[in-house]
């Protein structure tokens, strides 16, 4: 579902927000949310996300209460939701601007040096301190929890749902079987993790973190999670150095911490397979099926 500025304009109002239907723009590429940057009559910049499925609301609460909870313990911004229904969140603007967008014909544009010292110092530095927040201090909020088994055991499950579904490249699932039954690969410990945590969803100041945005999947969970797409986006010599800093600042790693995150980040066409079986939108259908069997 898509909103025009019109309905936007007249949504907030009814949420007592007054902004310019003139200055609203529009982003179209979220999947759970429609997102719309607008500025208030009175001078303020707001970000309003307006629901595109039912069941994305019932997420938003926890999310809500998550972001209550986890903002006192974080030096980098995350969004105050000030407006919360089922219609309609909304927040004042966060400083920063995001370290990655899409161009018009859908290619990624990069706004800073992901392999920057000052990059991966900040990153280790702010995925040290998440990941060292108590669980207790967010445990309220309903956010899911997941013992290390569990966590293992979850993505059996998932590979298990997605090929009952899908034809797998034998190949995938031959990877896939021998890293989820090799306990080298896995954490022994759980954090508090974001989730998705990509330069989309952060704002930057050059190469340096001011806030972090969408914590729909935050939870108590596997602490590679969150260095699942810098490992796959950076050289080597970058990784080692956010985890160096990451681990100076009371991050905690253990020696295939590293191979983990590849492995993690080989099962992306299993979340796309379970996106689509959940959305059923025939071009993440189709999608998947390409990345599940690229040489079907």
């Amino acid at each position: 579902m898509s909103t025009d500025q019109s309905t936007i304009t007249e949504l907030a109002r009814a949420h007592g927000l007054h902004i310019i239907a003139d200055s609203i723009v529009i982003n179209e590429l979220g999947l759970d949310f429609q997102v719309a940057i607008a500025e208030a009559v009175d001078g303020d910049s707001w970000v309003l996300r307006i629901p595109r499925r039912p069941d994305v609301s019932a997420r938003a609460a926890v999310e809500g209460r998550f972001l209550r909870a986890i903002a006192p313990h974080l030096s980098i911004a995350v969004p105050d939701w000030q407006i919360h229904t089922e219609e309609l969140i909304a927040y004042p603007l966060l400083p920063g601007t995001p370290g990655l967008t899409i161009d018009d014909s859908g290619a990624p544009q990069w706004h800073f040096d992901v392999e920057s010292p000052e990059y991966a110092a900040s990153l280790g530095s702010f995925l040290a301190e998440l990941h060292t927040v108590a669980p207790e201090a967010v445990r309220g909020s309903g956010i899911s929890e997941y013992s290390p088994a569990e966590i293992r055991q979850r993505k059996r499950d998932d590979i298990d749902q997605v090929a009952s579904e899908f034809d797998v490249a034998p190949h995938l699932l031959r990877r896939w079987t021998a890293w989820l039954d090799d306990d080298s690969y896995w954490p022994t410990f759980t954090t508090v993790t974001h989730g998705e945590v990509y330069p989309a969803h952060q704002l930057m100041d050059g190469p340096v973190n001011l806030s972090i945005l969408d914590w729909t999947t935050a939870s108590i969970g596997d602490p590679a999670r969150d260095f699942i797409f810098h490992h796959s986006s950076v050289s080597a010599s970058a990784f080692e150095a956010t985890t160096a800093r990451y681990v100076e600042a009371g991050g905690r790693v253990w020696p295939r911490f590293a191979e983990h995150c590849g492995e993690l980040y080989s099962m992306s066409p299993v979340e796309l397979g379970l996106f689509a079986l959940q959305t059923e939108v025939p071009e993440y259908l189709d999608a998947a099926k390409a990345q599940l069997n690229p040489n079907d």
